[in-house]
């Protein structure tokens, strides 16, 4: 058992780590966006995501990676800096699809640009993302380079993949969901590109491409699979200023969480025909009051404890396959940060 103090520590470690990187990957970006006109209607919009502090995981993953096996800082910079602004522009157009009104502590760009100075905007750090990873990979030789582009390439798809279920199934007000559906669904839609690709490229790039990859694939999923889940509890649970976005956004938005597939399966009575009627109806027409009582069902059904006793079991399985996935990897700050990372998680749910 980790005492509170050692607990203490290592977030504390993983912490200082993540604000580390965050600015240097947050200039990086600055420094990428071009600059001239129309500033007020694209080019400044296109920066205020970038400049915005967030959790800084993924470019993290990429750099500690592919330093751990025998990349050096300079081959990685550009490539975690592209991973970041393309996850950057996927908020932007997640923010339109939701119709959500916080981001990173602040209204999101739809909300003060409207949606289509926001669309151009994600279109635009996109483009960006693309213009930065081909600037990274002139470094690597070709076949490297290839492979790299590859994966971003099987990135992007996985994750509209996912996008597009999780809109489907609530466009469909499809209500027949258990947890393997979920799983299913984050695997493509978050676990793909916050964990296993940023992981899959480090590797690639500091084994020159001749890493097996399957055990890092393992690894990145349970892991982005535990860092989902409490995600979507702190939406539940969490401080608005601490969390950034939307307290109560997912049940606005009718969202298809671990919590909210639980309650589905075991509301009884009158319970289960106001959850469906909740789901059937828009963002708009789910008033304060219906979304406060699924909150209260939840609570009065286990909904959120079962969600991180859940996790905390997948996190286990991560813990496993650390092992396996960087057995080859070196020693040393970047191996320990990546190792911290599952006990980080579960010491944040305490």
């Amino acid at each position: 058992m980790t005492s509170t103090a050692n607990r203490t520590d290592l977030v504390s470690a993983v912490e200082d780590r993540l604000r580390e990187v965050g600015k240097t990957i947050r200039r990086s970006m600055l420094d990428a966006m071009p600059d001239g006109e129309p500033s007020a209607w694209l080019y400044a919009p296109m920066r205020e995501y970038p400049s915005r502090p967030g959790k800084a995981l993924r470019p993290a993953l990429c750099l500690s990676a592919g330093r751990a096996f025998g990349a050096s800082s300079d081959d990685m910079l550009g490539i975690a800096v592209a991973i970041e602004l393309l996850h950057n522009a996927f908020l932007v157009h997640d923010d339109v699809a939701d119709g959500s009104e916080m981001r990173r502590g602040r209204p999101t760009l739809a909300a003060t640009h409207g949606l289509a100075a926001a669309l151009n905007a994600g279109d635009g750090i996109a483009v960006v993302a693309g213009q930065v990873l081909r600037r990274a990979t002139r470094r690597l030789d070709r076949d490297l380079a290839d492979l790299v582009w590859s994966e971003f390439d099987t990135m992007a798809l996985r994750t509209l993949e996912g996008q597009a279920t999780e809109v489907g199934w609530q466009i469909d007000n499809v209500a027949d969901l258990g947890p393997q559906d979920y799983l299913e669904l984050i695997m493509h839609k978050t676990c793909w590109y916050t964990t296993i690709h940023p992981l899959r490229v480090g590797a690639i790039v500091g084994s020159g491409g001749v890493i097996a990859l399957g055990p890092l694939v393992r690894f990145g999923f349970h892991f982005g699979a535990a860092f989902q889940i409490r995600d979507d509890l702190l939406n539940l649970v969490g401080n608005e200023r601490v969390y950034g976005k939307e307290i109560l956004g997912d049940l606005y938005e009718g969202k298809r969480t671990l919590p909210l597939m639980h309650l589905l399966e075991n509301a009884r009575g009158t319970d289960i025909a106001t959850v469906r009627d909740y789901l059937g109806r828009t963002r708009a027409e789910r008033s304060p009051e219906l979304v406060a009582g699924i909150r209260a069902l939840m609570d009065e059904y286990g909904s959120i404890t079962f969600a991180g006793e859940y996790a905390e079991g997948i996190l286990l399985v991560a813990e496993d396959y650390f092992e396996e996935a960087f057995a080859d990897a070196q020693s040393g700050p970047d191996l320990d940060f990546l190792r911290a990372l599952v006990p980080y998680v579960w010491a944040r749910w305490r």
